[in-house]
């Protein structure tokens, strides 16, 4: 039977409805199982103790586990192309950090995939400073002696990092080039492998490292800490003063954030970003974060995607700078 056009219009717009009131419902009872939280580094470091607090946090607030699952390989490029390819449900998420923003332009014409346009930043969560610390077997107790026993051995300085392209390579390419100073880098697979101990005999002579895989080892006296790389000074260490004291304008710290699936329904990245933001109003959240040596970093998705923009473009800067390249 063939329904008159009123009726026919009627019943076309009652269908078209119901995939939006569908979508609704779904999306107010997010989240109805477990969450994955993908981190492109190992267990133990900095970035992963941070989203691992967290995903506990996101856990106790909506009433679901946000698994932590270490995804390692490429400088965090594995797995964020894993979660790229992921469904756009807010069951997959990815913690975003300043070594994506770096890895845009280090491997540029290796990636299958673009942080801005195939993930969408949902929050940006903790920033935390790289400190520059120098074996204490170097006759330097302050950056502008270390700057003035680099130019009078040029070339002769060798500075750690965890691997080429890193936060901590980039940090001293930063370094040497507002410095005006000639330092060789020495790639480690992670300083735990080699590098801490390297440092502490003078085998290399400094480093710009995350604060919390080596603040005990500065509280120890085995190495010889001379600034943070933020731009104020770290509640963890009030004593030292900052790189660009010295360096105006130098600023290299590690940040961390959150990102899903480019598709995301908004109404999930907005519930996410507002509960990782009310851990900022907690005080005990506010203390734990400032035990890992980091200060909060709140804000709107669109800040996150701005600021991850600018990072992108200052971190290009640095690498073509530097010449880095990778295998």
């Amino acid at each position: 039977m063939k329904l008159p056009r009123r009726n026919f219009l009627h019943v076309a717009a009652g269908a078209a409805v119901l995939p939006a009131v569908s979508t609704i419902a779904w999306t107010e009872s997010y989240p109805s199982r477990p969450v994955r939280f993908v981190v492109g580094f190992a267990p133990g470091g900095g970035g992963d103790l941070a989203t691992r607090l967290m995903a506990q946090w996101l856990s106790e607030r909506l009433g679901q586990q946000f698994v932590v699952e270490n995804r390692v390989g490429a400088s965090s490029n594995l797995a964020t192309e894993q979660v790229v390819r992921s469904s756009a449900d807010g069951y997959t998420l990815i913690q975003l950090n300043v070594a994506n923003a770096i890895n845009a332009t280090l491997y540029e014409k290796q990636l299958s995939f673009d942080v801005l346009r195939d993930l969408v930043p949902v929050a940006s969560f903790m920033r935390v400073p790289n400190v520059m610390e120098v074996s204490p077997t170097l006759p330097v107790k302050t950056v502008p002696e270390f700057i003035a026993y680099a130019r009078a051995n040029p070339g002769k300085v060798m500075f750690a990092s965890s691997g080429v392209g890193t936060t901590l390579h980039m940090s001293g390419e930063l370094f040497k080039a507002m410095a005006g100073i000639d330092m060789l880098h020495v790639p480690y697979r992670g300083l735990a492998a080699g590098g801490y101990a390297d440092l502490m005999t003078g085998a290399v002579h400094v480093t710009f490292d995350n604060l919390p895989p080596s603040i005990e080892l500065i509280r120890a006296g085995k190495l010889r800490a001379l600034a943070v790389t933020s731009m104020t000074r770290s509640q963890a260490l009030p004593e030292l003063p900052i790189v660009a004291d010295y360096l105006p304008g130098y600023e290299a710290s590690a940040w961390y954030g959150i990102a899903a699936p480019a598709g995301t329904p908004a109404v999930i990245v907005e519930k996410l970003n507002q509960e990782l933001n009310a851990a900022f109003a907690d005080s005990k959240m506010k203390t734990r974060i400032a035990e890992l040596g980091g200060t909060p970093l709140p804000g709107s998705p669109a800040d996150f995607a701005k600021f991850f923009a600018s990072e992108t473009e200052k971190w290009a800067k640095v690498v073509k700078l530097s010449g880095a390249k990778t295998d």
